[in-house]
């Protein structure tokens, strides 16, 4: 990261000196907003099984900065840890106060899989809340499970013997390997929009998207199509037999809360 966009980050950010102190700031005084995305089923109920969780911050005039203006800034410091667990300390508690969506799926950084104790942090808040493992799902990018292998085993060996489910999400962006889902026991593989956009028109694109659930079929993992956003790509996927799909052509992002209680519109 490049110190000309650090100093760019720092003025956005509230204008603090200190970027370290104001994120540490922001988490301490819960500056943060949950939004979500649901995932559609495309057979059996619930209709929306899960939804993905995706974080803004506030700022003033209670603008809304997208993850792209702020988790740079999070890697870079090697904050992220701790804004992961401010992000499922704040998701099990919607999901013990109900929701009308069964499940969430929290993104996981690299970092946060190196860090040993981030495992029994989720054990005891889930324990606290009285929440179904299975009811928090976490994203490992392919990439950090690449990158991590080892990290990314012993969290998910400690995170299936708890009763919680895995996805890996990113999938088929780069050379397919399945070997890191099979080590890894996940449950469902999201396969990355860059696949997914060329349904329509790319042969090769069908191809890949067809042998992952092939694959899949064979391994015990279900596929969540991400990046769809029209209705002709989301019957191709019904289709092909894809269990699962999301993108902005089926639901748009809404605010945790209107979403749990039943508020949010598609």
């Amino acid at each position: 990261m490049s110190d000309d966009f650090l100093k760019q980050m720092d003025g956005e950010l509230a204008g603090w000196d200190d970027p370290v102190r104001r994120l540490r700031g922001a988490i301490e005084n819960n500056e943060f907003a949950l939004y979500c995305q649901p995932i559609l089923q495309f057979a059996g109920e619930p209709r929306y099984p899960m939804a993905e969780v995706l974080v803004r911050l506030r700022e003033e005039e209670k603008a809304l900065l997208p993850p792209g203006e702020f988790l740079p800034v999070f890697e870079h410091y090697r904050m992220m840890p701790q804004l992961d667990r401010w992000v499922v300390r704040h998701t099990i508690k919607r999901l013990a106060d109900g929701s009308r969506i069964p499940g969430f799926t929290v993104n996981l950084s690299g970092q946060t899989l190196e860090d040993a104790d981030f495992p029994r942090f989720v054990a005891a808040q889930l324990s606290t809340n009285k929440v179904a493992p299975e009811r928090l799902l976490f994203e490992i990018d392919e990439s950090d499970v690449l990158l991590r292998l080892g990290a990314a085993q012993r969290f998910a060996d400690a995170y299936r013997a708890a009763g919680g489910r895995l996805l890996i999400d990113g999938f088929g962006r780069r050379a397919v390997s399945f070997a890191p889902i099979k080590q890894l026991g996940v449950q469902f593989v999201k396969v990355d929009g860059s696949i997914c956009r060329k349904l329509l028109s790319h042969e090769t694109a069908r191809h890949k998207m067809d042998a992952i659930r092939r694959v899949g079929e064979a391994l015990g993992f279900s596929l969540v199509a991400e990046c769809v956003e029209d209705q002709d790509v989301l019957m191709r996927l019904k289709a092909m037999g894809i269990g699962f799909a999301q993108g902005f052509g089926i639901y748009q992002p809404q605010p945790m809360e209107a979403l749990a209680e039943g508020r949010a519109t598609a």
